[in-house]
């Protein structure tokens, strides 16, 4: 009988084709079109989970299901809970992707698809683990819980409402949260911090109808100028955010944590010619370009739908006008307080003759962890085993909403990983999955099960 690794490598074959078929399925969390792809990608992921010998359930939220799996038959062993999505990033613009989004192609060692990397590709090497010890027979050398939600990109409420109601189902020695990427190409990275945030849309709202600009303009506020105003107080030309207070509880990161970063292979041409291609970076004076992705907060915009599009010209002053902003925090700064903060900040700057609504959606709390924790020891040296190189510690930029509530509510010792490539084009056209960390993924999944679950 093969170990788990033997199998795991036996089978990179079928486990690619089984993760094509999970894309395949279109499940766009934001976008009510694709509700029933949605239940479709939970069924599927409920289906495979119980297909490999876990027991399921599949659990109704207000939107879209959570996926929780079971594999508890080693008493006395520890447990491990799982995370991962199965919902994905609307794909516009379409016409940039080379191949259709959810049509799987394999170009240069990569998988090139919607959802390859964030998060059904990460997210599998989960089953795929848990798959290689039960079809060896091998026993698993932990207890195995699942949980994989569908509302990671559009606010993670449904997540979070079962937390609070049913966290003692959830309760682990330590939580896997594979969500994150690699710092480089075959370097693996845990991430001891993610940046929360705060988001929503800001609509300036001026006459109460679309008007003639030639007969009312000079009169009428126009809610696009007064958009602009608006952001342009919000954030000065070197990225400092004007809000009054903002940074009060920001704190600079450990110089031991901070001399790692300093050593890391960080290549800053590269960042921008082939990951931004820009024709400069930005960002606050004094601080480094990981300090400034990872352990500062920022303010940006996303869009600023309203008016006229379309082709061609109408000359109207809009009577209503959206600007959808996020900001990205920091630990120690508290979610309530900046919506307090951001919200009195943006009513002083309103222009006169404009009203504002303020519609605040996104929250996630900022997580900070530490490298002592025997489950971050553990999964530095599962990585490290499995990709040949030793595991550095970075942060993420990002948030992965539901981790404050392990760490916080449930007292998670939490591990933040993942196999993704820096340019994987999470979130943009063209998002792949590198095969070959896909498949080291999984072992370093085996292997961190393997670690986590020696006694003593």
């Amino acid at each position: 009988m093969p170990t788990p690794s033997e199998f795991a490598n036996a089978h990179r074959a079928q486990f690619e084709q089984e993760l094509c078929d999970l894309i395949r399925i279109p499940s766009v969390s934001t976008l009510p079109a694709h509700r029933d792809d949605m239940t479709r990608a939970a069924d599927w992921v409920a289906h495979h989970l119980t297909s490999i010998g876990m027991t399921v359930d599949v659990i109704p939220t207000e939107r879209h299901p959570l996926v929780y799996a079971e594999r508890l038959d080693r008493p006395g062993r520890p447990t491990v809970l799982g995370y991962g999505h199965y919902d994905v990033q609307p794909v516009d613009p379409l016409e940039l992707w080379e191949t259709p989004p959810f049509e799987p192609a394999v170009r240069n060692g990569a998988l090139y698809a919607r959802g390859a990397s964030d998060d059904k590709g990460q997210m599998f090497t989960l089953a795929a683990a848990v798959r290689a010890y039960l079809e060896t027979k091998t026993p698993l050398p932990v207890n195995v819980k699942l949980i994989i939600e569908g509302g990671e990109e559009s606010g993670g409420e449904g997540i979070e409402a079962y937390v609070r109601t049913h966290g003692d189902r959830l309760r682990a020695d330590a939580a896997l949260v594979l969500d994150e990427s690699v710092f480089a190409p075959g370097l693996p990275a845990i991430s001891l911090g993610l940046r929360g945030i705060v988001g929503g849309e800001i609509e300036a709202i001026g006459a109460a109808r679309d008007l003639h600009s030639g007969i009312y303009g000079g009169v009428s506020p126009n809610p696009f100028i007064a958009l602009a105003e608006i952001i342009t107080g919000l954030k000065d030309a070197e990225g400092h955010i004007r809000i009054p207070g903002f940074y009060d509880r920001v704190i600079p990161p450990d110089p031991s944590e901070k001399a790692g970063w300093d050593r890391l292979p960080f290549d800053e041409a590269a960042l921008l010619h082939d990951k931004i291609g820009a024709a400069a970076l930005i960002g606050e004076p004094g601080y480094s370009l990981l300090e400034r992705m990872w352990v500062r907060p920022t303010l940006d915009v996303h869009g600023m739908p309203g008016g006229f599009i379309g082709a061609g010209s109408k000359t109207v002053i809009p009577a209503r006008a959206t600007a959808k902003v996020s900001m990205r925090l920091v630990p120690k700064q508290q979610v309530a307080e900046i919506e307090r903060l951001f919200e009195a900040h943006v009513r002083a700057l309103v222009p006169r003759g404009t009203r504002v609504e303020i519609r605040l959606r996104q929250r996630a709390t900022p997580v900070a962890v530490s490298s002592t924790l025997p489950a971050v020891v553990a999964a530095q040296r599962a990585l490290s085993e499995a990709f040949g190189r030793e595991a550095v510690f970075t942060r993420s930029g990002g948030s992965v909403p539901i981790v404050a509530d392990f760490v916080e509510r449930l007292g998670l010792p939490t591990v933040i990983t993942g196999w993704a490539v820096p340019d994987a084009n999470a979130h943009s056209p063209n998002e792949k999955l590198d095969l070959e960390h896909f498949h080291r993924g999984i072992q370093a999944v085996i292997r961190f099960f393997e670690h986590i679950g020696k006694p003593g």
